[in-house]
C-alpha cells in the first residue's frame, strides 16, 4: 500500500546564507530563541502565520518561497 504524507519543509537555512545570516541573528529580527529557529530548519516545529510572515519579511519574499508542503509517498507492507 502507497500512503501519501504530506511534509512540511523549510527553505530557512538557505534564505539564511544568502543573507549571511546566524540563527540568532534571524531568532533576535523576527523575536524568538534561537532554539526556535533550529527547531524550524529541522523540521520539529511549525510556525504560526505571524512568525512565518515575519520571517519572509526578513528576506523580502512571501511565506510560499520560505515554507512549502509537499507531498512525500511512503511505501507500507509489501
Amino acid at each position: 500500500m502507497v500512503q501519501k504524507m504530506r511534509i512540511f519543509k523549510t527553505h530557512i537555512k538557505e534564505y539564511r546564507a544568502k543573507f549571511d545570516m546566524t540563527q540568532d541573528d534571524l531568532a533576535k529580527t523576527v523575536g524568538v530563541r534561537r532554539e526556535t529557529i533550529g527547531n524550524l530548519e529541522n523540521g520539529r516545529y511549525n510556525p504560526s502565520l505571524k512568525l512565518a510572515m515575519d520571517i519572509s519579511k526578513v528576506f523580502g519574499c512571501t511565506v510560499e518561497d520560505i515554507f512549502e508542503i509537499v507531498n512525500n509517498e511512503n511505501s507500507c507492507g509489501k
